[in-house]
């Protein structure tokens, strides 16, 4: 699913994570266009196919937008279907990462619903998905990471609330080797995506390749 149009110099595509399509990202899709941004939604069907597929979608979206220059940013499992088309293509064009609570080392809280009732029919194909990690940043692209810290979300009803993070992934489960910057946000893994704090720090990275560290 594309929105706006298909060719602009610059372009940010926003990828949505587990049991959202592309109207997920609409409020800060809406913001970053107001603030004179192009952008592209990349919308696709999360339980229904491995990360190979998903990025082959990606790669596919972003070659049809002509872009000279091309940002990603990426919510929870977005962010690894992200990484995984960086790891197996390399002619993008230039450009910087946002992730925001992406489960780079694996989400510990599917992790603990595995033996749930009913969990292959919740989670289909992105169980397996969401148990991928990566080691390090794409060395290509400047890569930052949003973390949230207010517990809210599926990680509250697994057992596990000690570990610092958003409800759903917790802090550790989105350390990454080669990050240029990231930044600690009171908000949880839902309110990411309706967050202007978080568009702001979005945004910041995307321009100047660093957060703001006094939000």
């Amino acid at each position: 699913m594309r929105t706006g149009p298909d060719t602009a110099r610059s372009s940010i595509v926003l990828v949505h994570g587990l049991w959202n399509r592309g109207w997920s990202m609409a409020a800060m899709a809406r913001r970053l266009r107001a603030r004179g941004h192009h952008v592209v939604v990349f919308s696709y069907p999360t339980r229904n196919d491995c990360l190979d597929g998903h990025a082959d979608g990606l790669h596919a979206l972003i070659k049809d937008t002509r872009a000279e220059v091309l940002h990603l940013v990426g919510h929870s499992m977005g962010g690894l279907v992200i990484l995984n088309m960086l790891s197996r293509f390399d002619d993008l064009p230039p450009g910087r990462i946002v992730l925001m609570g992406t489960p780079i080392k694996g989400s510990g809280a599917v992790k603990r619903l595995e033996k749930l009732p009913g969990q292959k029919l919740l989670f289909g194909k992105a169980r397996d998905n969401l148990m991928q990690g990566f080691q390090h940043t794409p060395t290509e692209h400047e890569t930052g990471m949003i973390r949230g810290t207010r517990a809210l979300g599926l990680g509250r009803i697994t057992g596990r609330h000690s570990e610092p993070g958003d409800g759903s992934v917790s802090v550790s489960e989105t350390e990454l080797d080669g990050l240029k910057d990231s930044v600690n946000l009171v908000v949880s893994h839902s309110e990411m995506l309706v967050s202007a704090q978080v568009v702001d720090q979005v945004e910041q990275f995307l321009m100047h390749g660093m957060f703001k560290k006094d939000s």
